[in-house]
């Protein structure tokens, strides 16, 4: 939750929203209890197996921490609040930015805040910087720590009674962030004195207190045009006020006149200072009768720089690690019952990006899964979600797949089909967007995925030059086939201008199509039922093979 009294909504007309290179080549700071609470929320009747899913985030909450060792991703353990220690990452500069629905973060230091992710957009991330906080709002954070205590927080829900939160800020606004928490200590004494000296109202660059009597008697006006002045004199004369418009009489006042004389306009200054120094008193008595107003060991956890279980000399270890493959398979099938080649293939993409960044910062010879996959070539460049990616090609590193498919008997095929545990059999998870996709050309298996372009022109810039030097061969054969064809098309004869019925058409165009043939319609199939087996043919080695989707993530992955 973090601050209460709809914070976020104070907040929200300060967000930006991020596209997909907004995290590019940047750390960040995830708060692990609000990632499995999100993800437990969003597939709440949206599950393909509701039972298995429960089973699942039930179950990572056990052996969560030891997965991401697995996968080789640094964790920290909090001494208390995980946005706390995600703050002080943030705020000390370990990490760009924290991952969390905890508005406190703000207040334990946090500088750059993503609330929401959203991977099926092309800006993916809200995002909310304290710079355009402190910019928009006039607030700081200690400034936030004081609202935080007004309006309530996960350690003190109830806060002030009576105070909501534009009270709240409203309030604070009137302190700086140097002195916002000791005025708040001061104001919860209920010391009338320092009751009135803190009451400040800031009136044409001036300061006036609750005592002061500076308020006049208020000069006659007309009761006719509004002006200073009485009604007997202006109706000899013109006030000064009406001559200045030309008027030789004054003018009958319009409704909801405001006179601008100084006399007035001070009027209303102190009538508006009186309000406000009204307003400020119920504030803090308000305050004044909350016990042990503020919370010192609220304030203190908030200010506090030591969230995490790691010396302040050491400092925090962030050193990413390369994933324990085999381990990870063995770990996940034992806990969670799923077949190797669906761990297999689920976390190559994690893999692929892991392979081009060490390919892009030393040069080697390396594959992936143990061996199993080698970098071919780019195949095309693919946009998703607005952003471009580069679809690379991953060869099959053993023997061609062709002579393993055709050596498995159907008993086993069966056998596969009916082995699979965890896996919704009805959707081919093969054919998803987030995972690998089979591509099959001239007898040959490959693995597609979609790679970052800077990455791969960066790990394999040779590759990546042969790649755009025959995509840009491609587009001037196809311009100068485009421009053939739109010549063609002018030189054709034109057409006689007349008008013809829908039924007409069709049955004008049929006649056509039959005289250009000059054969009787049963040999015009024939030719079609020749040219089909070419098509089907041409199709076939583009697609992935008729087999069930478990045997295929078996022969690929296993």
């Amino acid at each position: 939750m973090g601050v209460g009294g709809g914070f976020w909504d104070l907040l929200k007309p300060y967000a930006r929203t991020e596209d997909f290179d907004f995290l590019r080549d940047k750390k960040v700071a995830v708060d692990l209890s609000f990632w499995i609470v999100q993800h437990e929320t969003a597939v709440k009747g949206n599950a393909r197996n509701p039972h298995l899913r429960i089973t699942f985030f039930r179950t990572i909450n056990l052996f969560s921490k030891e997965l991401l060792e697995l996968l080789g991703i640094p964790i920290l353990r909090a001494r208390c609040e995980a946005e706390a220690l995600c703050a002080q990452l943030n705020s000390e500069g370990h990490v760009d930015a924290c991952i969390t629905a905890d508005s406190d973060a703000f207040l334990y230091g946090a500088k750059c805040v993503i609330k929401c992710l959203r991977s099926n957009s092309k800006e993916p991330f809200e995002c909310y910087h304290m710079s355009d906080i402190e910019a928009g709002l006039g607030l700081k954070r200690k400034q936030l720590i004081a609202i935080s205590l007004l309006v309530g927080n996960d350690h003190d829900l109830q806060g002030v009674p009576g105070i909501g939160l534009d009270t709240a800020v409203r309030f604070v606004q009137l302190f700086s962030e140097d002195e916002i928490l000791n005025r708040l200590h001061d104001v919860g004494k209920g010391d009338t004195l320092v009751l009135q000296t803190c009451l400040k109202s800031i009136t044409d660059g001036r300061t006036t207190t609750l005592g002061d009597s500076s308020i006049k008697t208020r000069s006659p006006h007309c009761s006719n045009c509004g002006h200073p002045g009485s009604k007997r004199a202006h109706l000899k004369l013109a006030c000064e006020y009406c001559n200045v418009y030309g008027n030789e009489n004054c003018t009958e006042k319009p409704v909801g006149f405001k006179c601008e004389c100084s006399t007035c306009d001070k009027d209303r200054r102190n009538k508006e200072q009186k309000k406000h120094e009204n307003w400020q008193i119920r504030v803090c008595q308000k305050i004044a009768t909350e016990q042990s107003f503020p919370n010192n060991e609220i304030i203190e956890m908030y200010l506090c720089h030591n969230h995490g279980n790691f010396s302040e000399s050491d400092g925090p270890s962030l050193l990413w690690e390369n994933p324990k493959i085999e381990t990870l398979v063995d770990f996940l099938a034992y806990h969670q019952h799923w077949e190797p080649s669906y761990i297999r293939q689920r976390i190559l993409p994690m893999l692929s990006t892991i392979f081009f960044r060490e390919m892009a910062s030393n040069p080697k010879e390396g594959s992936l899964l143990c061996g199993q996959y080698e970098f071919h070539s780019v195949q095309r460049v693919k946009v998703r979600y607005g952003h471009q990616f580069y679809l690379v090609k991953w060869n099959k590193a053993s023997p061609n797949m062709s002579d393993v498919i055709h050596s498995i008997p159907t008993e086993q095929c069966d056998f596969q089909q009916s082995e699979s545990l965890g896996v919704n059999e009805s959707i081919d998870l093969l054919d998803e967007p987030d995972v690998p996709q089979i591509l099959v050309d001239n007898g040959c298996w490959f693995l597609l995925t979609d790679e970052n372009m800077a990455l791969v022109q960066a790990a394999y810039p040779k590759n990546v030059d042969v790649f755009l030097q025959e995509k840009a061969l491609k587009e001037s054969k196809s311009r100068r086939k485009s421009s053939l064809g739109s010549s063609e098309k002018c030189e054709s004869p034109k057409s006689s201008g007349i008008q013809l019925s829908i039924t007409e058409f069709y049955r004008s165009t049929k006649v056509l199509i039959q005289a250009k043939h000059g054969e009787d319609p049963a040999k015009d199939s024939d030719n079609c039922a020749e040219a089909s087996p070419i098509k089907s043919r041409k199709t076939s080695t583009r697609s992935t093979p008729t087999f069930s989707k478990s045997v295929r993530r078996r022969l690929l992955f296993d």
